[in-house]
């Protein structure tokens, strides 16, 4: 059974929504006790891996902060709904001015509920912060955003997430990726979406040259197998960094291509071959799990 995936309530730049299929068949392949990402982002692959236990990590606070809250309950659907149609409704009658009001108030002192409303109604859903860690995409220039049906699918997509975590032992963590790949044990799952080398390098902190060294040292390090994304290839050049740290014959590489939709205009919009890398011997055939059931199940409450 193929289904569609399921979708998280934050928008990310790079987000896997189109290879969260052949990273849950990756995932599928192998037995492990925990799934670990230090780059959990979006959290849309473990939303769609549904491990039975995860650490979901990230160096972005603020994601992890929202996550936080929607485990202990503290941000909710019927408290999101009522929150987005008052500041919806503010938003179509200020428009531009009351969306830079909102990230004022969110730079100032962040909330939650501000930054979601923020990710639904910048600039083509970007999400970027510049290096005094404040949030600085444009405005949309939507001031209809928020209608009604618009509302009700970010408000069901926080009931996913929300009955996805109570139904496994995940734990969200604001860590850098050392220090959670420091934390790895045998049985662990390795999933690692780091930002791409230049591109998407202000997602919240810079990617180098160097954290790419260091992240491929240390998963080629582990005790427990990984899976790795990366950009591989466009019409324009090739990532080097898969020929510098990453070019190992003990790993797997498979691509796919992937249409990104970050642009201001179709034409500068492209399709991407992405590279999943593996330390095991990569298993392209789909299998049928619980965590296919189990989404299954969500779709259909």
């Amino acid at each position: 059974m193929t289904l569609p995936p399921l979708v998280p309530p934050l928008k990310c730049q790079g987000i896997k929504t189109k290879l969260v299929g052949e990273i849950r068949c990756l995932a599928q392949s192998q037995e492990f006790d925990r799934w670990v990402e230090p780059f959990c982002g979006s959290c849309v692959v473990a939303l769609n891996v549904l491990p039975r236990r995860a650490l979901l990590a990230d160096s972005n606070i603020h994601i992890i902060r929202l996550y936080q809250e929607i485990q202990r309950g503290d941000l909710t659907p019927a408290l999101a709904r009522a929150f987005l149609v008052e500041e919806g409704e503010k938003l179509r009658v200020g428009g531009e001015s009351y969306y830079y009001s909102v990230r004022e108030r969110f730079n100032a002192r962040p909330a939650s509920l501000d930054f979601l409303f923020l990710n639904r109604s910048c600039f083509n859903g970007v999400m970027r912060f510049n290096r005094r860690g404040k949030f600085n995409v444009p405005y949309g220039h939507k001031p209809e955003r928020f209608a009604r049906a618009y509302i009700t699918k970010i408000t069901n997509q926080i009931r996913h997430i929300s009955e996805a975590i109570t139904a496994g032992d995940w734990t969200f963590a604001a860590a850098d990726f050392r220090q959670t790949l420091a934390s790895v044990q045998p049985g662990d799952l390795v999933y690692a979406d780091p930002p791409y080398a230049g591109r998407h390098v202000d997602y919240f902190n810079s990617w180098s040259e160097s954290d790419e060294a260091e992240l491929a040292n240390l998963l080629k390090e582990l005790p427990c197998r990984f899976i790795l994304s990366t950009w591989h290839s466009n019409e324009f050049r090739t990532n080097a960094m898969i020929e510098r740290h990453w070019n190992d014959p003990r790993l797997h590489l498979l691509t796919r291509e992937h249409f990104y939709h970050v642009g201001a205009t179709e034409d500068l919009r492209h399709p991407m071959i992405e590279a999943l890398i593996t330390n095991f011997p990569a298993d392209p055939q789909p299998q049928e799990t619980e965590a296919t059931e189990q989404m299954a199940f969500l779709k259909g409450r």
